[in-house]
């Protein structure tokens, strides 16, 4: 019998999506979760986007405009960039995999730290690519071994900067040299979706880099600082030639209407970046200082999430927080048995995490 799923497809493991809370609070009983697993802003959406959203409802029964052009062109001004040197995609995630596809052969390799985000080693495997990964370092990416694991089949290199899970951010002298040692033939992903949030000065975004080398892509998104996750909608910079590439197999309408118009008017949303950025930073105050008063080792992070260590591991943590109506995201998957990982919240999700916390560990 012929197989009918292709052998990289069935190997697989598949990203395991959490339960809404409605339904977790029935099953369990509860009632007033709060969830500290998905790295979300805890203010909502850029208010300027709910308005823009609101006016525009009406207009969804038109397809969307296939390019994305205002929203291009409002980055451009932004960024200091042309428009021919952006493109957007259906969250950061859908241009993962079409950067995949648009240069991935099967056999290539591609190198990833380990642990970072899950979906680019799902994206590798379903395109037939090799997987080459280089641990961490103390928590950080270590890119003279990225260096040492590069060979004639090196495709791509993807980095995660700050990395999802641990928080950690390479400087931008870091990156610069590294470009600057790698071959000219190799197409370097740098992930910038927390980037926002990084409070090191010598932490910021590679944009700038993208004119001494041609095959950077430096991935963004809306879903974090903007808090527009559930419009899926992120963008990428890179040369012309990468994004005609990339355009090839781009889907035609692939951001929705609502999350063009909802990005544009958080572009304008000053007041409320500057509102998450202070909260965040706060937030990671309190929490640092909670922990260092229970005793509990936790990894100081350039995001809005920070990884704890605790002595129950990951997968009781997980439960008995659950168990009380707080959501954290067990490190497990990523090959952190003793770690959870949590966002900041509201002051007051805070409290009870910590509150809570001490109650499970006692």
């Amino acid at each position: 019998m012929k197989r009918l799923i292709r052998e990289c497809i069935e190997n697989l493991t598949p990203y395991p999506p959490g339960k809404p809370i409605e339904e977790l609070e029935r099953e369990l009983g509860i009632v007033g979760s709060i969830k500290l697993a998905s790295n979300e802003n805890p203010l909502g959406p850029s208010p300027k986007a709910i308005r823009a959203i609101k006016e525009n409802i009406n207009n969804i029964h038109r397809y969307p405009d296939g390019s994305s052009y205002y929203l291009r062109q409002k980055l451009a001004k932004k960024f200091g960039l042309p428009m021919s040197k952006i493109i957007l995609g259906n969250g950061s995630n859908e241009l993962i995999k079409v950067i995949v596809h648009t240069f991935l052969s099967p056999d290539d390799e591609v190198i990833l730290s380990l642990p970072t985000f899950l979906l680019y080693e799902k994206v590798v495997q379903s395109f037939e690519g090799k997987i080459v990964t280089v641990p961490l370092s103390n928590f950080w990416i270590d890119l003279p071994a990225i260096l040492t694991a590069v060979s004639s089949k090196t495709k791509i290199i993807f980095i995660n900067n700050p990395n999802n899970p641990t928080g950690k951010a390479l400087k931008k002298k870091e990156i610069s040299h590294f470009l600057n040692s790698l071959s000219p033939d190799v197409v370097v992903v740098l992930d910038e979706a927390y980037i926002e949030f990084a409070t090191d000065p010598k932490v910021v975004s590679a944009v700038e880099l993208l004119e001494s080398y041609p095959l950077l892509v430096v991935l963004r998104t809306f879903s974090k600082v903007y808090g527009l996750a559930g419009l899926r909608i992120g963008f990428g910079f890179t040369s012309e030639s990468v994004i005609e590439g990339m355009n090839l197999v781009r889907q035609p309408f692939n951001v929705n209407y609502l999350a063009q118009v909802g990005a544009l008017a958080a572009l304008d949303d000053d007041k409320f970046v500057e509102k998450t950025l202070t909260l965040t930073r706060d937030g990671l105050e309190f929490l640092y200082s909670q922990l260092d008063r229970i005793g509990l080792k936790y990894v100081p992070t350039q995001t809005n999430f920070f990884l704890i260590k605790t002595p129950l591991g990951a997968g009781e943590t997980y439960q008995r927080m659950l168990r009380e109506g707080v959501i954290v995201r067990s490190m497990e998957s990523f090959g952190l048995s003793d770690y959870i990982r949590i966002n900041v919240g509201l002051p007051e999700e805070n409290k009870r995490f910590v509150k809570t916390l001490e109650k499970i560990l006692s």
